[in-house]
C-alpha cells in the first residue's frame, strides 16, 4: 500500500523569524480529504560538547514554550545557507563561549515530524578551548558541566526532558565506547 498524502492546497497562516505555518489539504490513499497543519522550520543543530575533563557542557536556561527551566546540551538554527557544522561551531561558541578543535557529525533526526519538519544536526565537540560566551541579546543561559554517566542518570532519573538531550547523551555515550 502507497501511504502518501499528495498535496492539493497550501495555506500559509504565518511567516516568523523562526517558523512558518502552513495548513495543507491532502488526498489520503483512500482518495479522502483531510487538514495537515505543519509548522516549516530550517533546521537545527545541537552539539555535545565534551572538555578535557570529560564533562559535557549543559546550558541552563527557561523555555517559554513549556514555563521552566532546561538543561539542554547547546543548539541552535540553522541561517539561511549556513551549512550545519557551520552553525555548529557558531552556536557553540555563542551559547558557551566554547571553540572546538575536533568537531565531528554524528546523525541527524526529526523533532517531531507529525506536525514539524524541524531537523536536528547532532554534532560531537572535543578538544576544547574556553572562551567567553556570545550569547544573544535575548538569550540568558547559565553553563552547568557534568559527566557523561551523570548526564545519563539524570535522564534515567527524569531530571533532563529535552529531547536533543536525551538523543545527544544516549548516542555520545554509544559513540565514545565504540571508539
Amino acid at each position: 500500500m502507497d501511504f502518501e498524502e499528495k498535496t492539493m492546497k497550501t495555506e500559509k497562516i504565518y511567516e516568523g523569524k523562526m517558523l512558518n505555518l502552513r495548513i495543507d489539504t491532502v488526498e489520503l490513499p483512500d482518495k479522502k480529504y483531510s487538514k495537515r497543519e505543519i509548522v516549516e522550520h530550517p533546521g537545527a543543530v545541537a552539539i555535545v560538547a565534551l572538555t578535557n575533563q570529560n564533562e559535557i557542557v549543559l546550558v541552563k536556561q527557561y523555555r517559554k514554550a513549556v514555563e521552566r527551566e532546561l538543561l539542554e546540551i547547546p543548539a541552535g538554527k540553522l541561517e539561511i545557507g549556513e551549512e550545519p557544522k557551520e552553525t555548529a561551531i557558531r552556536e557553540l561558541k555563542e551559547e558557551t563561549g566554547y571553540t572546538s578543535n575536533k568537531l565531528e557529525y554524528l546523525l541527524e533526526f526529526y523533532t517531531s515530524p507529525g506536525f514539524s519538519n524541524e531537523k536536528i544536526y547532532l554534532f560531537l565537540a572535543n578538544e576544547l578551548i574556553e572562551g567567553q560566551a556570545e550569547p544573544e541579546k535575548d538569550e540568558y543561559i547559565e553553563l552547568v558541566k557534568v559527566k557523561l554517566e551523570d548526564l545519563i542518570d539524570m535522564i534515567d532519573k527524569g531530571e533532563i526532558i529535552d529531547s536533543k538531550t536525551i538523543i545527544g547523551a544516549m548516542v555520545a555515550r554509544d559513540y565514545l565506547s565504540n571508539k
